[in-house]
């Protein structure tokens, strides 16, 4: 899975965001322990979406949201190439009708891409 198919913001623009007030929508859907370890501060657990049960979770989630809510998602799990939670989660909003929806990109991890390079953390 390369960045170039996937709707993407990068980290710094995502940590950018946030330190200015803007509040997308930043969904969690990786494996539950790595959320309660650290997260991107009000991220949101939504579920691995690389299984049906985080698939319905994000449904859940989003139930509430406009379509055109700004969503960032992100998981972090693994190397970027080798996520299984992304693109499902991408794919499941798009069918959904939400248009604002991109993933952030964490080529290495996201202790690697997030965590090691000081973005803050809860």
């Amino acid at each position: 899975m390369g960045a170039g198919d996937l709707p993407v913001v990068e980290p710094q623009q995502v940590a950018g965001a946030l330190a200015r007030g803007s509040k997308p929508a930043v969904l969690y859907v990786g494996p539950n322990v790595l959320y309660r370890s650290k997260h991107i501060p009000g991220a949101i657990y939504a579920g691995p979406a690389g299984k049906a049960e985080g698939l319905d979770l994000l449904k859940k989630t989003v139930a509430g949201y406009a379509s055109d809510r700004e969503i960032v998602l992100y998981c972090g799990c693994c190397p970027w190439d080798r996520c299984p939670n992304v693109r499902p989660a991408v794919e499941l909003l798009r069918k959904t009708g939400f248009t604002r929806v991109k993933v952030m990109y964490l080529p290495n991890d996201f202790k690697a891409d997030w965590i090691d390079k000081g973005y803050p953390v809860e």
